[in-house]
């Protein structure tokens, strides 16, 4: 069956800048192992299926998948299926959406141009000893010893850790087999670094995201890392209720992502602009 199929780059105004979201519109009638299909075969660090919604108050239900496996929630997938939506008339004219996904209920903000969402409210947990050597081991003297990594559930599970210095972060280069083996086995889907931007910069800090577990080694701009990431943040005492800052990732894999972040209240709202890259038919 022919589907209308979309890739759209997040987290940037500019084509091939941003990281790209491959949205099948049409996705009723696709079962689950379609989606997985579908999702290996595309290969980007996520594929989502828009379908009807089944919760009152949705606008649009959204099901996300790596090449290896289905999420409950993801960033910049939001984003970009939210921005889908619109442009192929799923949702008509909204500038407030909300999506039902694995997470729940997800809030989805419009602003001249900019998408942005709220984080699902976040678990988080302090590493074991063991756990903290065996990071260190793999990423090594970089990592900050002032602040210790944490587990922060978000719907994906991101282990985050601050690095010394922007220069350190850009220069890591993980072993992502070991890493892979490491996110197994503290069932996590993969590792947020940050790093404080330097002085010549605009944005406030460098984010990387790593998830070779679920087949993507590194993501080129993670909405739901860089939410976990201002979520660990706040709880150290390096951000406050009721601001906002800018994050930049994606250069060490050829991108530049801007990600805003805002903290209102406690909660985390994940933002940035979108652009449909790839328009076309998928036959599946």
């Amino acid at each position: 069956m022919k589907r209308r199929y979309t890739v759209v780059d997040v987290f940037s105004d500019t084509s091939l800048r941003g990281n790209p979201v491959a949205v099948v519109i049409d996705a009723a009638e696709l079962d689950d192992a379609a989606m997985q299909h579908i999702a290996r075969w595309t290969n980007l660090s996520e594929t989502t299926f828009l379908l009807p919604p089944t919760a009152p108050g949705a606008t649009h239900r959204v099901r996300i998948f790596t090449p290896r496996s289905e999420l409950p929630f993801a960033g910049h997938p939001t984003l970009g299926s939210a921005h889908a939506a619109l442009a192929h008339g799923l949702v008509s004219g909204a500038l407030q959406l909300v999506q039902q996904c694995g997470a729940g209920l997800v809030p989805v903000e419009v602003t001249q141009g900019v998408y942005r969402l709220r984080l699902p409210r976040a678990a988080t947990r302090e590493l074991e000893a063991s756990d903290r050597t065996a990071l260190r081991d793999l990423v090594g003297p970089a990592l900050d010893p002032q602040l210790a990594p944490q587990l922060i559930d978000v719907g994906p599970k991101w282990i985050v850790a601050r690095v010394r210095s922007r220069e350190a972060l850009l220069d890591l280069q993980p072993e992502f087999s070991a890493l892979a083996a490491f996110e197994r086995s503290m069932g996590a889907t993969g590792l947020t670094l940050f790093a404080d931007g330097a002085d010549d910069v605009a944005e406030e800090i460098e984010v990387r995201s790593f998830a070779p577990s679920q087949g993507v080694d590194e993501d080129p701009v993670c909405g739901s890392g860089n939410g976990a990431v201002a979520v660990y943040r706040l709880a150290h005492g390096l951000v406050h209720d009721d601001t906002r800052y800018v994050a930049a990732q994606g250069c060490c894999v050829g991108r530049r992502g801007r990600i805003e972040v805002q903290i209102e209240a406690g909660e985390v709202w994940i933002g940035g602009r979108c652009v449909s890259t790839v328009t076309g038919i998928i036959d599946a």
